[in-house]
């Protein structure tokens, strides 16, 4: 028995073949543009700052001297060590105070609120992680400057603990959203067994739901550290903007997205120091791959087992 197409179905199945034909290569130059997009940024960044590297650079100075003195008239220094710091203390900092609270949070929406608690908490988050940089700096800077400086009796109260403070408050929505999300995807068939069992909620949640999610939470943890490496606004607002080394939480401290900022309009395209920033930006970026390989090396471990 043969089947007839007539012209008219004929036309639609080549129109559908072409359309399927289109989108495949519309997805396809959507996903690949981000690579290429990335690959060159990389290569502006890395043309504009490889003449400090090769010329000007000194390794042990860059990396060892707190003395970052670009434009000084009598010895310029480039040492980068207390702006490493500055963001390592801030990061860190953030971190501390984020990754429980994110995780806390996480755990009340995706395994105890129900109904429109749960999803007027998921609203608000989500909100939260929409509010822009700047605006956190400013709340840094004029709410939580003079906040710090009444309560525990300080000169100054743009330092490591403010924008700490300001930086996990900024890196806590994306990370709850995300752990939030790695708990959902839990079956609820491990929770029935594990309830079957006998096991409480808390022993549910604790031996079985997250370490059955530990990948996402991981996953999670690392963004909030990647968000908090390479902010700048905020950081810049509400740090102190200081070259130090941090001796304690109510130091002012530099970070290098916040030098890059601040600094880049102010140099002569092509020299020195210009060069020198494009070179801090060669280091997030070599910095940020790692993250992200680690990320990437832990979540492949977690599988393998």
């Amino acid at each position: 028995m043969s089947t007839v197409i007539d012209s008219g179905d004929a036309d639609r199945l080549d129109a559908a073949w072409w359309i399927d034909r289109i989108v495949k290569v519309l997805v396809f130059a959507g996903g690949i543009s981000a690579i290429v997009f990335i690959l060159g940024i990389f290569a502006f960044v890395t043309k504009e700052g490889f003449g400090f590297v090769l010329k000007d650079m000194d390794v042990v100075e860059f990396f060892t001297s707190p003395n970052w003195r670009p434009t000084s008239d009598t010895k310029p220094t480039h040492g980068i060590l207390a702006l490493l710091a500055g963001t390592a203390s801030i990061t860190g900092f953030a971190m501390l105070i984020s990754v429980p609270f994110s995780l806390g949070a996480a755990i009340y929406i995706g395994e105890f609120a129900t109904g429109k608690t749960r999803e007027t908490l998921k609203v608000l988050v989500e909100m939260l992680a929409a509010i822009p940089s700047v605006v956190w700096g400013f709340i840094g800077l004029s709410i939580m400057n003079p906040l710090i400086i009444d309560l525990f009796d300080v000169p100054v109260g743009l330092c490591m603990l403010n924008a700490g403070l300001i930086l996990g408050l900024m890196a806590a929505p994306i990370m709850t959203t995300i752990a939030e999300d790695a708990l959902k995807a839990v079956p609820d068939g491990y929770r029935e067994a594990a309830e079957a069992m006998g096991a409480t909620r808390w022993q549910v949640i604790w031996k079985v739901v997250i370490p059955a999610a530990k990948n996402g939470l991981v996953a999670a943890v690392l963004l909030g550290v990647g968000r908090g490496f390479g902010e700048t606004m905020a950081v810049l607002m509400a740090s102190g903007h200081s070259i130090n080394m941090p001796e304690g939480v109510f130091d002012p401290v530099r970070a290098l997205t916040a030098t890059i900022a601040a600094e880049l309009g102010e140099t002569v395209a092509g020299d020195t120091h210009y060069q020198a920033l494009f070179t801090l930006g060669i280091l997030l970026f070599a910095v940020t791959f790692v993250i992200n390989l680690t990320a990437d090396l832990v979540v492949r471990g977690i599988r393998k087992k």
